[in-house]
């Protein structure tokens, strides 16, 4: 079994990444394998609404996105993660979920993600974040995936890096997220 974490930050080392390893060990403690996708480093452009997709069973525009996707389609579950500015989500994970979407919905005969097993996680200063979990999700129900969820929301509060190790009830959830994740790709 295999879960990829696809992390929507504007940084390399982000407080994302960081919530990602805590749930990661809990995976791997159950012998699932883990890969982390950082989005920052990524080319992946908007959907155009072309719908050629359709057509030719893959998106048209070559960038970062066939990569990112394909490993979306081999993996077992998903973590979608990032930091909240804005109240939502990052306009990277904006872009690939819109362009993973449309790709899933032109080829429902031949691409699926059912029964897959799902997570939502943010990190985020005061406010925003359930808009943040709710768009990601959204993803993962639209699809007919498997949501997971924890204690309590799936968030983490911290201005500095330093207070994200601060938000102790935070840092639970994220590991009981992924014991929870491995209990459900077990079953």
């Amino acid at each position: 079994m295999k879960v990829l974490g696809i992390n929507g930050s504007a940084k390399k080392d982000s407080h994302t990444t960081g919530l990602m390893k805590y749930i990661f060990e809990e995976l791997n403690k159950e012998g699932i394998e883990t890969k982390l996708i950082i989005l920052y480093d990524k080319k992946i452009n908007p959907c155009h609404a072309c719908w050629a997709c359709q057509s030719r069973k893959n998106c048209v525009y070559q960038d970062d996105f066939h990569d990112v996707f394909n490993q979306m389609m081999e993996a077992d579950g998903m973590i979608l993660g990032l930091p909240v500015y804005m109240a939502n989500i990052s306009s990277f994970m904006q872009d690939l979920l819109e362009r993973a979407a449309v790709v899933l919905d032109m080829n429902k005969e031949n691409l699926s993600m059912k029964y897959k097993v799902g997570a939502s996680i943010v990190s985020l200063r005061r406010g925003g974040g359930l808009n943040a979990v709710d768009a990601m999700n959204h993803f993962f129900l639209n699809h007919e995936m498997i949501v997971v969820g924890s204690t309590y929301w799936n968030m983490v509060y911290s201005q500095l890096s330093r207070e994200v190790e601060s938000d102790l009830e935070g840092i639970e959830n994220m590991k009981n997220t992924g014991q929870n994740m491995a209990c459900i790709l077990k079953k």
